[in-house]
C-alpha cells in the first residue's frame, strides 16, 4: 500500500523558512514525479512545485520560483519543499502527491494527508 506521509510543517513569520519533508513508502517510485500542492481556506488546491525522481528534473509555480526548492532523497525515499522568504500568502495545507504521469498539474495517483503552514505577518 502507497503511503505519502508528510512533516515539517508549522507557524513561521513573514521572512522565514520552513522545510517539509514528503516520506513515501509501499512501492518503488523511480518511475513517478513527487509533486507539492496546497490548499488555502476558501481556495482551490493550487500546484506549487514538482520533481522526478529519476534524473531530478523541477519544475515550479511561477509564485514560488526563486523562493521553494523542491528536492529528493533516493536513499531515504523522501522528497523535500525548502520554503525560504515565506508569505502570509503562502499560507495553506501543504500536500505531496505521486504520478505516473507527463503532466506535471494533474494526474497524481497518490497523496498525502496534508501539513499545516501558517505565515504570520
Amino acid at each position: 500500500q502507497v503511503q505519502l506521509v508528510e512533516s515539517g510543517g508549522g507557524l513561521v513569520q513573514a521572512g522565514g523558512s520552513l522545510r517539509l519533508s514528503c516520506a513515501a513508502s509501499g512501492r518503488t517510485f523511480s518511475s513517478y514525479a513527487m509533486g507539492w500542492f496546497r490548499q488555502a481556506p476558501g481556495k482551490e488546491r493550487e500546484f506549487v512545485a514538482a520533481i522526478r525522481w529519476s534524473g531530478g528534473s523541477t519544475y515550479y509555480a511561477d509564485s514560488v520560483k526563486g523562493r521553494f526548492t523542491i528536492s529528493r532523497d533516493n536513499a531515504k525515499n523522501t522528497v523535500y519543499l525548502q520554503m525560504n522568504s515565506l508569505k502570509p500568502e503562502d499560507t495553506a495545507v501543504y500536500y505531496c502527491a505521486a504520478t505516473l504521469g507527463s503532466s506535471w498539474y494533474v494526474g497524481y495517483d497518490y497523496w498525502g494527508q496534508g501539513t499545516q503552514v501558517t505565515v504570520s505577518s
